[in-house]
């Protein structure tokens, strides 16, 4: 859990920094329920794409995966005032793997589907988010292939800022963990616990 605070901090060091910079933009408003006419909205359906880093470690097993992530997600946000609560899902391919005497573990893909609760400086917004994550766990050894799809949760925070009345990109770290399952060719129960770095920008409708 330390790992999610640390996170945390530093991206709220990085929200600021980015808010600064956008200050000066000329970005569209658009009006929403119990906010001024002046105001960004948040409100509404997104889409868009995302890049980053995940590292992690491997239950019961020395191997320590680490690798680029990319991905898309989609969601929807409503906004009271300068609240704003959404749902976000994502799903990521990632090159996270690493080789350890004679196993290697890699994690090919995993997606997550996540509440998002923050609030917003007009056009900076500052969340927390967490929820449901699922992906695949591989594990291979002396020629043997398995792998598991497993369940977990995640938990993160993040700062997204409006660059125009659609564009916004974001900064986020998330916590994952995928829970372990029983594996045939190692003899033990593994699963995958990593943290994730990300940047993103949001096309919003």
């Amino acid at each position: 859990m330390s790992k999610v605070v640390s996170g945390a901090l530093a991206l709220i060091a990085a929200g600021w920094t980015l808010s600064a910079g956008a200050a000066d933009l000329n970005y569209g408003r658009t009006y929403t329920g119990n906010q001024r006419f002046d105001a960004y909205s948040w409100a509404g359906p997104y889409l868009g794409g995302n890049l980053g880093y995940a590292w992690g470690s491997v239950a019961n097993n020395p191997t320590k995966p680490s690798g680029f992530v990319g991905g898309v997600q989609a969601g929807y946000n409503w906004q009271n005032g300068p609240w704003v609560f959404g749902l976000e899902g994502d799903i990521q391919a990632t090159g996270a793997e690493e080789t350890f005497a004679p196993w290697k573990f890699s994690n090919p893909w995993f997606g997550t589907v996540r509440g998002r609760a923050g609030f917003a400086f007009n056009n900076v917004l500052f969340f927390g988010t967490g929820g449901l994550a699922f992906g695949e766990l591989r594990a291979a050894t002396f020629g043997l292939t398995e792998s598991h799809t497993n369940a977990g949760w995640t938990l993160g925070a993040g700062a997204e800022v409006g660059l125009d009345r659609n564009w916004s990109a974001k900064i986020e770290y998330l916590y994952v963990d995928l829970a372990n399952s029983n594996f045939v060719v190692t003899g033990a129960s593994n699963g995958y616990r990593f943290g994730l770095i990300r940047a993103g920008v949001n096309y919003r409708f």
